[in-house]
C-alpha cells in the first residue's frame, strides 16, 4: 500500500500508538554486560568521533555526538524503544499521569494533510475558544502544517503554560479561514468517560491507560450503577485507545474478571520479565494503598458485556480484550487492533534522562502473543454500515519497520486491496461524512454491540477481498513460478 494514515493522538500526550509501559525507573539495565566488550566496534566508534571532531565542516559539541550516537543505537532496535532526553522523558511521565501542558484537542491527519481535529476536550482551552470537531488546522502559528509530521505538529502545540499559539482554522461552510489564538494550560484529562445510553445499557469508554485510570473506571461505573441499578448490558469502548501503564490494563481487566484471574504473562531476557500478572491490588494499584475496585458492585463480574475495538486499539488495549476474550468475558466486536504485543520499561539514566527500552513480549491467559497479529474479533463490524471507512487504510504494527515477530505463530503475509483508486474512493467517501462521535446515537459500532447484547441480529462486515497466504504457501507459490 502507498502512504498509509497516520493514527490520531491528543495534543501534548505524544501518544505514539501501542505505547504499553512498565513503570519501573531504575538506574540502569540490571543484567551486567557479558565480557568481552567488543573492542574492534567500540575503536571505530571513537574513530568515526574523532573524525567528525576533526574533519566536519563545522564544529560539533561532544554531548551531542555522543547523545546522537546512544538514541541511534536504541532505535535501531525496534519501533517503540527509544532514548528520552530531557523534554521527552517530562512529556512521557506527564502523559502516563493524565496531565500535560498544551491546547486539549484530539487530533488526527486529513486526508489533505492538513491535521484534523477529532474533538476538543471538554473545558480546554481549544473547547472555550471554539474550535469544533472536525476543523482543520491548516498554519500553526506562521507554520504551514502541510508537510509536517503528526508528531512535529503536536510539539508545536505543546509548549510553557500561559504562552499562546496561533491556529489558522478551515471549517466547513465558512468562506474564509479562521485564525484562534489561544493560551495553553495544563490540561487534566481523564481517560474514563461512560453513560446509561438507554434504559439497562451502559457505554464506557478509556481513550488511553493512565495511572488515574483505574481509580477513575471505578468511579465512573459506581456513578452508572447509581444511575440505574439494574444494567443487563455493558459495552466497554476501546476503540482508538492506543495502550498507555500496563498496570491500568492489568486494573481494568480485573474490574470484569474472577478474582484472582490471570490477566497477562510477559517474557523476556531479565529474570524479572518473566512473570504472570493477577488481577489483585498489588498487581495494579499505583497511586495510593487502597484497592479501588473493592467497592464495585458484584453484578458487575456477570453483566454480559461486549468489547468494542478497532485498529487503533492497541497494546494495553489488547491486553484487556485478549484477557476478557480467552475467559469467554465478553464478546470482541468490531475490526482486526494494531497488533503491538512488546512492553517498554522505563531505564532512568540520569535525573532527567532516560531509555524506554522493549524487555519482554506479553501474552494472553491463553498464552496467545498478540505481537504483529492482535486480536481478531469474535464479530466482524465495520465502523460504518458502508464500510470501514479510514480503518481499512491504516498502518499497524506489522506493517513498521524492525517490529518484533509473533513468536509462538507464523506471522503471515497479507496482501490488501491496495490500489489507488480503491484508496481515492474511500477518501472521497470519508469527505462526505460528518465526524464520528463515540457514544453517540450515530456510533454505528455501538449501535450493533447493544444488538448483540439484546440478541438481536448484528449487521456483519463485508468478507474482504484479499489474499491471506502463510509464508510456507508463499513459497510454494514461488517454487511453482520458477519452474515455468
Amino acid at each position: 500500500m502507498g502512504k498509509k494514515l497516520k493514527n490520531s493522538g491528543l495534543v501534548g500526550l505524544g501518544v505514539v500508538a501501542g505505547v504499553a509501559i512498565s513503570l519501573q525507573f531504575s538506574a540502569m539495565a540490571q543484567k551486567p554486560v557479558d565480557p568481552p566488550l567488543p573492542l574492534e566496534e567500540l575503536r571505530q566508534l571513537a574513530d568515526v568521533f574523532g573524525l567528525i571532531k576533526s574533519d566536519y565542516v563545522e564544529k560539533v559539541e561532544d554531548k551531542k555526538l555522543l547523545t546522537e550516537a546512544i538514541s541511534g543505537m536504541v532505535a535501531s532496535l525496534d519501533p517503540h524503544s527509544a532514548y528520552l532526553d530531557k523534554k521527552a522523558y517530562a512529556e512521557l511521565r506527564e502523559g502516563s499521569q493524565g496531565k500535560f501542558v498544551g491546547l486539549g484537542i484530539e487530533i488526527g491527519q486529513s486526508e489533505d494533510g492538513y491535521i484534523k481535529i477529532v474533538a476538543p476536550i471538554e473545558d480546554s482551552p481549544a473547547w472555550r475558544a471554539g474550535i469544533k470537531a472536525g476543523d482543520l488546522i491548516s498554519r500553526l502559528d506562521n507554520t504551514p502544517v502541510k508537510g509536517l509530521s503528526l508528531d512535529e505538529s503536536v510539539k508545536k502545540m505543546r509548549g510553557e503554560p500561559h504562552t499562546k499559539v496561533s491556529m489558522t482554522i478551515l471549517r466547513k461552510g465558512e468562506a474564509e479561514p479562521l485564525v484562534f489564538n489561544i493560551t495553553r494550560e495544563e490540561i487534566h484529562q481523564k481517560s474514563v468517560k461512560g453513560k446509561i445510553v438507554e434504559p439497562g445499557y451502559a457505554w464506557v469508554r478509556i481513550s488511553q491507560f493512565q495511572e488515574p485510570t483505574v481509580d477513575d473506571l471505578a468511579a465512573k461505573i459506581i456513578e452508572l450503577y447509581k444511575q440505574d441499578p439494574n444494567i443487563k448490558g455493558l459495552v466497554l469502548d476501546l476503540r482508538n485507545d492506543p495502550g498507555g501503564v500496563l498496570q491500568g490494563a492489568i486494573g481494568v481487566a480485573a474490574a470484569f474478571l474472577p478474582k484472582d484471574a490471570a490477566i497477562v504473562s510477559t517474557n523476556g531476557q531479565l529474570p524479572d520479565s518473566k512473570q504472570i500478572f493477577y488481577g489483585r491490588p498489588e498487581y495494579y494499584a499505583l497511586r495510593n494503598d487502597s484497592d479501588a475496585l473493592a467497592k464495585l458492585p458484584a453484578a458487575l463480574k456477570q453483566v454480559p458485556m461486549a468489547v468494542l475495538v478497532n485498529t487503533g486499539s492497541a497494546s494495553a488495549s489488547e491486553i484487556v480484550a485478549g484477557a476478557l476474550q480467552d475467559y469467554k468475558r465478553a464478546e470482541i466486536i468490531g475490526t482486526q487492533t494494531f497488533g503491538k504485543g512488546s512492553v517498554q520499561t522505563i531505564r532512568q539514566l540520569t535525573a532527567d534522562t532516560a531509555v524506554k527500552l522493549t524487555t519482554a513480549r506479553y501474552y494472553t491467559p491463553n498464552g496467545r502473543s498478540i505481537q504483529a497479529k492482535g486480536i481478531v474479533p469474535d464479530l466482524a463490524v465495520d465502523e460504518n454500515a458502508d464500510g470501514d471507512g479510514l480503518n481499512a487504510l491504516r498502518t499497524r504494527e506489522a506493517d513498521l519497520d524492525k517490529h518484533l515477530t509473533n513468536d509462538r505463530d507464523q506471522e503471515i503475509a497479507k496482501s490488501k486491496r491496495d490500489e489507488l483508486e480503491e484508496q481515492l474512493r474511500i477518501v472521497a467517501l470519508e469527505k462526505k461524512r460528518k465526524p464520528l462521535e463515540y457514544g453517540s446515537a450515530d456510533d454505528f459500532q455501538l449501535a450493533q454491540a447493544l444488538n448483540h447484547l439484546k440478541g438481536l441480529p448484528v449487521q456483519l462486515a463485508k468478507p474482504e477481498t484479499t489474499v491471506v497466504q502463510t509464508e510456507a504457501a508463499l513459497g510454494g507459490i514461488k517454487k511453482d513460478l520458477a519452474k515455468k
